[in-house]
């Protein structure tokens, strides 16, 4: 459980801090539209309605005691921004900030974010890819170059152990985990494990390794 300071309730940050409450964490939202957080409050812990551009209204929030914050502000990139380096000047232990542009992002992140997500970004990326890539089901880039993708496993599988098939070697890709048909999940599983029809696999590798397989040998 962490606790989490969410400043911004626009649609972004009233579905981050849904997802925050079902994982159980304490949630402390602020936003200056008085309505906005009145309709909020009694879901989360706390809730205040408050500008964080200034200084000492965040300082009477103990930024410090917060495991993250976040500065979910979608439409005033110049609060964004100034809300990111106040948390920092406040003892902020980590803080998110959404961008809408990668210029943004390269803002923020010398303004004193630790981490910037970019939701259309983010979103746009994954989905091209999964409309590129043969029967994935989910994808997690990890880094410019590695990804984690979750497939279905090739036709020519069924029948044969993952010693047999020699992933690794035969297509740069390490199998984690396989997803039975009956929703049996194998974590880890070893090189004896002979696949059944309806298998999918969570492999992960090099981006582009993985996409030449799929494109080869998935369907």
């Amino acid at each position: 459980m962490k606790s989490v300071l969410l400043i911004g309730m626009g649609k972004f940050g009233q579905t981050l801090g849904q997802k925050l409450l079902d994982m159980e964490d304490e949630v402390l939202i602020v936003d200056k539209n008085e309505d906005t957080v009145n309709s909020l409050a009694p879901m989360y812990t706390n809730a205040l309605i408050a500008n964080c551009m200034n200084v000492n209204n965040l300082k009477k929030m103990d930024i410090p005691s917060f495991d993250v914050c976040i500065v979910a502000i979608g439409d005033d990139f110049q609060s964004s921004l100034e809300i990111t380096s106040l948390l920092k000047e406040c003892g902020a232990k980590y803080v998110v900030a959404k961008a809408a542009t990668d210029i943004q992002r390269k803002f923020l992140l010398r303004n004193g974010a630790d981490e910037v997500i970019y939701p259309d970004l983010d979103i746009a990326e994954k989905l091209a890819v999964k409309l590129n890539v043969n029967n994935v089901y989910d994808y997690i880039e990890l880094d410019a170059q590695h990804s984690i993708f979750e497939l279905a496993i090739p036709r020519g599988w069924v029948g044969k152990s993952i010693l047999d098939i020699g992933p690794r070697n035969k297509y740069g890709i390490n199998i984690l985990t396989v997803k039975n048909a009956d929703g049996t999940v194998l974590g880890n599983p070893t090189a004896e494990y002979v696949f059944v029809q309806g298998d999918k696999i969570v492999v992960f590798g090099e981006t582009n390794k993985i996409i030449q397989f799929s494109d080869k040998e998935v369907g």
